[in-house]
């Protein structure tokens, strides 16, 4: 009896560590390994950055899921994101980013942006929409409409086009993760095990790093 107890207890620990092994993210498939790595500007501090549009469904379904992870990964990651212009009907919105950045008001508004989009239906890629949203809402419609035209945007807007082709993005919600790894939601299989991905190539990048 003990000898079929110890039989089976041994058989249950390889089952585990072999549905173990199965949930590790694997290269080429749920990620991108970059050869040669890019350039990070996370400084002591892993970077990541989000590809991604208020315009895209996936990464308005994404937004609470990075929130939660910034929240137990905050200190470790130096974290960015960079709206895609492209396609050109998103471009609106990666002004609008840039613009709400300029005027401050981008940590109070990126959430309600998406939300109000998304879910009550704003349609805050037209620029008059996003002006007469942001007015009845009590911001300086005058600031932010000058900030969309500025040239400081523009080239912003401009830079982030550069990125996606660089780093070949072909959609959002896409994570770069310290120049090294790519995953998106279509390589994880969904959101949320895009974020388990992402978590496990910040700790690759961290374990990469020269010991101190």
């Amino acid at each position: 009896m003990k000898t079929l107890l110890a039989k089976a207890c041994w058989l249950f620990l390889l089952a585990a560590a072999s549905a173990a092994l199965q949930a590790q993210p694997v290269a080429g498939r749920d990620y991108l390994v970059l050869d040669p790595p890019r350039a990070a500007a996370g400084g002591g501090r892993v970077e990541v950055i989000e590809f991604f549009s208020y315009a895209c469904p996936f990464s308005y379904e994404a937004e609470p899921h990075i929130t939660r992870w910034l929240m137990k990964r905050d200190a470790q990651v130096e974290f960015r994101r960079v709206p895609s212009p492209l396609p050109a009907a998103w471009a609106p919105f990666a002004r609008a980013y840039y613009a709400l950045e300029a005027t401050g008001l981008l940590p109070r508004l990126h959430w309600p942006v998406f939300d109000n989009h998304h879910f009550d239906g704003k349609r805050l890629h037209s620029e008059k929409n996003l002006i007469d949203w942001l007015s009845r809402n009590g911001e300086d419609a005058v600031v932010v409409k000058q900030a969309l035209d500025s040239p400081e945007v523009r080239v912003k807007v401009e830079a982030a086009r550069a990125m996606l082709d660089a780093y070949n993005i072909q959609g959002v919600p896409t994570f770069v993760v310290d120049g090294r790894y790519v995953t998106s939601s279509r390589q994880a299989g969904g959101i949320p095990e895009m974020m388990g991905v992402v978590d496990h190539l910040v700790d690759l990048a961290i374990a990469a790093r020269p010991k101190q």
